[in-house]
């Protein structure tokens, strides 16, 4: 049995929704279909999500939104169209649409955009269940609030409750096909709230965990994933496997093929993810397992993201001063600010955390708390820094190897603002100024893939 999710890309129009229902067809262990809303169809379409959210602030700015409304609709009415279904189904989309506005602006500006921005999914997956069944697919379209896919309540941010997948299971007695929209769940008072950007994976991953799964295949726009960001390095090695912890972390820093929080899931029942194309759905992808067998090379992969931000703090002796680390970061933790890294010394400690959580404000409240009440030395915050992570299972067997990356860092002219490896030994990170992302990942391929056949 079978999970299926297909991204934006997948289910942008209906050329490549008749794709969709084609791969589905070709093997009856496809149980589940776990759809996105529909993404861009050239390099300057937009995404449903993305005409969604300005719906949304059109609204909450009290602005005309009507002609916004409209782009909506006409984008699940061109599908329609060429998918062949009855007219009907857009007039229902439209009515959805309204109906939500009207009710959500009665709750609050939070729902109205979590349940706008869930209804590009929701209304994706009624399409296309419609049109499984006009072609001869036996399928029904299951609602994550009637299958039960319970949510816990704000602020923090969506994740499944341990009854959700209970509820769900229930679902693998099923004789059609179940398509599922993914990126939303309910909390137990029947509050929709909407998962991370990306979030369709998690909820892929979740259905697979729930109905014990014997694969997951995520389905996207490349054949495979890759072992450095193809867009900057020109035909990278590919990846036919990798591990649960090696997929987290390149995942987590900057390869979107495949959302991070999405493994949690699978790998606490060990269920394999395979990586696939819809264009291609031929090609065998990348699968990502619980172990892998061993290879020459000790990096699997290099990913980089920027908008990261540095707060320094520096207090003499600040090493002999108990819970002087726990009192940071509580400051961060009442001001709604999570953090990424926190490299140390004897005088000084530097939060790692993503620029997009900060505005001048907090900055400012942050800085002043931390004179104050750790009575610091010196504050002060740093912006524009990518994080660049080199990962690899067989880095821990791997002598030298955090030298060969600082050495080749260097040699780019960029300083290593932070350097931090990670428990597990299977990730190394930098911290450098986003000027030098490219060049640096470009030197790091040469370094760790286009030479190591003379090492």
């Amino acid at each position: 049995m079978k999970v299926c999710k297909f991204g934006g890309t997948s289910v942008a129009s209906a050329e490549q929704i008749k794709k969709v229902a084609a791969i589905v067809k070709s093997d009856v262990t496809r149980r589940f279909v776990v759809v996105s809303a529909p993404g861009k169809r050239y390099s300057e379409d937009f995404k449903v999500t993305d005409l969604l959210i300005e719906l949304a602030e059109a609204i909450i700015a009290k602005i005309k939104y009507e002609e916004k409304l409209q782009n909506v609709v006409n984008r699940y009415k061109e599908n329609a169209e060429g998918l062949g279904l009855d007219p009907s189904i857009t007039e229902e989309i439209a009515a959805d649409l309204h109906a939500r506005i009207d009710k959500a602006s009665k709750i609050s500006e939070e729902y109205l955009l979590d349940t706008l921005k869930a209804s590009g999914e929701d209304n994706n997956a009624k399409m296309i269940a419609k049109f499984f069944n006009n072609i001869g697919i036996n399928a029904k379209y299951v609602s994550p609030k009637e299958a039960g896919l319970i949510v816990n309540s704000g602020p923090e941010r969506a994740q499944a409750q341990p009854e959700a997948y209970v509820n769900l299971n229930a679902l693998k007695n099923s004789a059609e096909v179940i398509v599922f929209p993914g990126f939303f769940g309910y909390t137990k008072d029947g509050v929709l709230r909407t998962f991370d950007r990306g979030g369709s994976d998690i909820t892929g991953s979740i259905l697979a965990a729930s109905v014990q799964a014997s694969l997951y295949e995520n389905f996207t726009d490349v054949d495979c994933v890759y072992s450095v960001n193809p867009n900057v390095i020109t035909n990278p090695l590919e990846i036919e496997e990798i591990t649960y912890r090696e997929m987290g972390e390149l995942s987590y820093a900057g390869f979107s093929v495949f959302h991070h929080e999405a493994l949690m899931p699978v790998v606490k029942l060990g269920i394999p993810v395979n990586i696939k194309n819809t264009n291609n759905p031929h090609a065998e992808g990348t699968r990502i397992v619980s172990n892998r067998k061993e290879n020459l090379r000790p990096v699997t992969g290099i990913s980089a993201d920027s908008g990261f931000s540095i707060l320094y703090v520096r207090k003499y002796l600040m090493n002999r001063e108990i819970g002087i680390g726990r009192k940071l970061l509580q400051i961060l933790e009442e001001e709604q600010i999570s953090y990424e890294h926190t490299p140390s010394g004897l005088d000084d400690i530097s939060v790692i955390i993503r620029t997009h959580q900060l505005s001048p404000m907090k900055e400012e409240r942050i800085i002043n708390r931390v004179y104050r009440e750790l009575h610091a030395d010196d504050v002060y915050f740093r912006h524009g820094f990518s994080m660049i992570v080199v990962v690899g299972e067989g880095m821990k067997n791997n002598t030298g190897l955090a030298a060969r990356a600082t050495a080749t860092i260097s040699k780019t002219g960029a300083n290593i603002e932070m350097i931090n490896q990670g428990s597990s030994e299977v990730s190394l990170s930098f911290g450098v100024q986003e000027k030098f992302e490219n060049v640096i990942l470009q030197a790091l391929y040469n370094e760790f893939f286009a030479v190591v056949a003379v090492r």
